[in-house]
């Protein structure tokens, strides 16, 4: 399987969540079953079945993250030596030609993306027109209301 890039932040976060998860949720429903076995007759104990499902849950997304840590690239984006151009983990500010509104987005891994806090995903079609350009460049893309045209204003490494 290729690699995947991802930001630091992004990896730091998958990082501590797969902590959480064996440190801290799984003792907890690995109780919560305990004490519901206790309890006696298992076919009708709800508080059993309600904390296995938990704990399905939990051992999934265990999974599900540590197989998305072994096929991650950490980019550090203070490190590279970028020139003034869009790549993976830059914060870019952009001028909608449109609506003369600006707007700033960062380029990050597709598990960090959300959009509402200005994080965009390297395989979004924003991101595909933007990788490569520099500042002042013009971009136009098509979005699902319609093309879309902004000027990059500023590029910055954080």
């Amino acid at each position: 399987m290729n690699k995947v890039p991802m930001t630091v932040r992004g990896a730091e976060l998958l990082r501590d969540e797969l902590k959480k998860l064996k440190s801290e949720d799984r003792p907890q429903v690995i109780q919560a079953i305990a004490e519901a076995r206790a309890h006696g007759d298992l076919k009708e104990n709800a508080e059993y079945h309600a904390a296995k499902e938990q704990q399905g849950f939990i051992e999934g997304r265990i999974k599900e993250i540590e197989s998305k840590l072994s096929h991650i690239q950490v980019i550090d984006v203070t490190t590279v030596d970028a020139r003034g151009k869009v790549v993976f983990g830059a914060t870019v500010q952009l001028l909608d030609v449109q609506t003369d509104k600006e707007i700033t987005y960062r380029i990050v891994g597709e598990d960090e993306a959300d959009i509402g806090s200005g994080l965009i995903s390297y395989t979004s079609p924003i991101a595909r027109a933007l990788i490569g350009k520099d500042e002042g460049d013009e971009i136009s893309f098509a979005a699902p209301g319609g093309d879309k045209h902004f000027e990059i204003i500023e590029v910055s490494y954080v």
